[in-house]
């Protein structure tokens, strides 16, 4: 296990732009690895010589092999008709590129074979590019978009970033479509050099910026699961039939005990409750109750598998597609106010620093006290308590030392804190944006990220102690090689570089750039030099969160990797697991393994598809108010613009150079500026700006902004409404989030 984590982070590492050869015993101390982890590093090293996956160069020092002949990988293309292949295997040279007239017909997704030609050196290093010789698999092959008609032909103009030919099609009244209509395409024939792409209408969503045809639009073009199969709803039928939730010789029963739920105002399912009892010497018992999901979705059943496909719940805008049916999620299994409901319990006791001195797990059956809301609970810690029993402030006040205390800790053991907030979103009766409201940063919602942190940690602790393959969530450490680039972004901006890619220093850049301009820049820079968190049964633990052992056990409800988890500890409360003990059917590690990386990869199709279609809603407000001002933060510099983020909705737009006034500006793209040739005006990553929206292209996802006139008011146009005016003179406009709120 320990070789095949040093393996990924060396060919990761080797992977970086601009690492350059070196000796291994060199190669371990760039990487910061231990002393005591040497043996097991230079292991893999070799490991991966004798597969080929890495070489050694001149001097014995370590690189990644020069890319074959040919080449295996994913194409991702580019709208201009480049583009480049990912490879499997990771070589020396990294992506390569493919002309467009040679591209072969393929599509950003397929998996594609490429031949592999020199094109001489640049600055000391071989130059390659490829053809596309052979298109293994195609990634996908139906496409979203809206119907036109031009010149007499009728075609169908692609959204996203997946293809961007148009696909054209035959009589379209087939299927009664019409112009501006939004489609699903099944692809015939995809483009190449000499063949337009052509497709048949498989299904008419609706009139293109119609209510909800753009979320069915989402759906479709991520191939979301969106209605359960009638075998599976029939299975839910039956067990909620046969559902008890009461106490037996192996359940607990808490129903007399302080429990609460705290959750988004528009949350549908609650997973989660909170108690805490006070002991003594000044230590409290912290009780973590998570819906006991896995008491009726048994393995193997037809109910399990659709699950585990689905891996996950996605949440749009008054629309969930859930990971079980409602019947249980917003049911038996949600942790309603005053029902009685089947639960898996964590006790973990705390000294008066938060310290973690016990835990222990058990089946329980619970009755929540009372359903609160954020904003409900944020009134009650403010002191506005209503007419709430005495009871439920006095836990959530406890609730609120507790939580604060371990905060403190964690960020004393190094834990990150991101701030990357995402405005609130307003919402009329039609699901249309008609504004957004600044984030909720109540302490209300850490509270329950802390809980739920702690809660997670535990249990992954006690599966790591018995020995049991288990679906982790990890957070790999950064690689060293992120470092440099980081650095040279910071010192843009005027701030300290980075020694090295440790919590502590990342915890003082962060606490740098807290509510300045360039905040949002930084903490996202950060967040891109650091490791992607991914489902895994490898022990490696979780980077941000300062956390040795860390899974997901706490949202059963709509991540499949937390109802394993549950079974896995099912089996330790009935006394089946030990270190010693083990279940027949218990998976292996294969098993885990396959069901990990499926569950990554539907948990990254679920927040793209959250995040366009958030991205879709907003532009469809902005291309309403063309022309409007905005407040902005410059978050990028590129050799063709530079990005600036609108303050209002956090969604980036671009000022393009040739829209910039009479000016000539050289970029730097190292320091992330530009200036202005003839005026030496400075625009840099950071710097406040009024942009006004010049254009919208919803197919291609893309806002247009230039720099505003001095002559218009800050914020809007003057005499054109703010959309947030507008929203309240709407009287049942209310605010909307894409679901509850995540936890890590």
């Amino acid at each position: 296990m320990p070789i095949q984590r040093f393996s990924e982070k060396i060919l990761r590492h080797l992977a970086r732009e601009g690492y350059k050869p070196k000796k291994v015993a060199a190669l371990a101390r760039e990487m910061g690895i231990a002393d005591n982890e040497y043996g097991d590093f230079r292991a893999a090293v070799k490991a991966l010589m004798r597969t080929g996956r890495v070489v050694l160069g001149s001097a014995s020092a370590v690189t990644l092999p020069a890319p074959a002949k040919t080449l295996v990988g994913q194409f991702r293309g580019n709208p201009r008709g480049f583009g480049f292949v990912i490879p499997d295997t990771p070589n020396a040279h990294g992506d390569l590129y493919v002309p467009a007239d040679h591209t072969g017909g393929a599509v950003t997704g397929d998996t594609v074979a490429a031949r592999v030609l020199k094109r001489g050196k640049r600055a000391g290093r071989m130059i390659y590019e490829g053809h596309i010789v052979e298109i293994i698999r195609r990634g996908q092959s139906r496409f979203v978009g809206e119907l036109c008609k031009e010149l007499g032909r009728w075609f169908v103009r692609p959204d996203g970033g997946t293809l961007h030919a148009p696909v054209f099609v035959g009589d379209p009244k087939v299927k009664s479509a019409r112009a501006g209509d939004q489609v699903v395409v099944e692809i015939l024939q995809y483009p190449s050099e000499r063949e337009d792409a052509r497709g048949v209408i498989v299904r008419v969503l609706g009139k293109r910026g119609q209510p909800g045809v753009d979320t069915l639009s989402i759906i479709h073009q991520y191939q979301l699961p969106d209605e359960f199969p009638e075998e599976v709803l029939e299975e839910t039928r039956r067990i909620v039939a046969a559902a008890e939730c009461r106490p037996d010789e192996d359940r607990e029963d808490l129903r007399k005990l302080t429990v609460i739920t705290i959750d988004p105002d528009d949350a549908r399912d609650y997973d989660d409750a909170i108690s805490l009892t006070e002991l003594p010497d000044g230590e409290v018992e912290l009780g973590v109750h998570i819906a006991d999901v896995s008491h009726f979705v048994r393995p193997d059943t037809e109910l399990d598998r659709e699950a585990r496909e689905r891996a996950t719940s996605v949440y749009f805008p008054r629309h969930v597609i859930p990971m079980l049916p409602e019947a249980l999620s917003n049911g038996l299994c949600s942790l309603q106010e005053r029902e009685p409901r089947l639960a898996k319990s964590v006790w973990i006791t705390y000294d008066p620093a938060g310290q973690r001195t016990a835990s222990r797990f058990a089946n329980t059956v619970i009755r929540s006290t009372k359903r609160l809301t954020y904003r409900q609970a944020t009134q009650i810690l403010d002191g506005r308590v209503g007419r709430y029993s005495k009871k439920v402030v006095a836990l959530l006040q406890r609730m609120e030392v507790l939580a604060r205390a371990i905060r403190q800790r964690r960020i004393a053991e190094g834990m990150l804190v991101l701030d990357l907030p995402e405005a609130e979103l307003i919402l009329d009766d039609d699901g249309r944006v008609t504004g957004a409201a600044p984030p909720d940063t109540s302490f209300s919602h850490t509270i329950i990220e802390m809980f739920m942190v702690e809660a997670n940690e535990a249990v992954a602790e006690l599966l790591a102690g018995l020995g049991v393959p288990a679906i982790r969530r990890v957070h790999a450490a950064p690689d060293a090689g992120a470092a440099p680039a980081l650095t040279r972004f910071l010192r843009a901006l005027g701030l300290p570089p980075l020694k090295s890619m440790d919590r502590p220093l990342l915890q003082q850049t962060l606490a740098t750039v807290r509510d300045r301009p360039e905040s949002f820049a930084v903490n996202f820079a950060i967040l891109r030099a650091l490791e992607q968190a991914v489902y895994t049964p490898a022990l490696e633990g979780h980077f941000a969160l300062a956390s040795e052992h860390y899974l997901h056990f706490t949202s059963p409800i709509r991540r499949y990797p937390d109802l394993t988890v549950h079974r896995l500890l099912d089996e330790y409360v009935r006394g089946n697991l030990t270190r010693k003990r083990r279940p027949p059917d218990l998976p292996t590690l294969t098993e885990c393994h396959e069901a990990a990386t499926h569950c990554s990869n539907c948990a990254r199709r679920a927040e793209a598809a959250e995040r366009e279609l958030r991205d879709v809603l907003i532009l469809r407000l902005l291309e309403q108010e063309l022309g409007a001002v905005y407040d902005g933060v410059v978050t990028g510099v590129t050799n063709f613009g530079v990005f600036v983020q609108l303050a209002e909705y956090l969604i980036d737009g671009l000022v393009r150079f040739a829209d910039l006034p009479e000016d000539w500006w050289e970029v730097d793209t190292a320091s992330g500026c530009v200036i202005g040739q003839r005026t030496g005006r400075r625009l840099k990553i950071g710097d406040r700006l009024r942009v006004a929206t010049a254009g919208v292209d919803l197919a291609n996802r893309r806002l247009d902004l230039v720099l505003a006139d001095a002559t218009q008011e800050t914020g809007r146009r003057k005499g054109k409404p703010s959309a947030a005016g507008k929203a309240k003179k709407r009287k049942k406009a209310r605010r909307q989030t894409t679901g509850r709120r995540p936890r890590r």
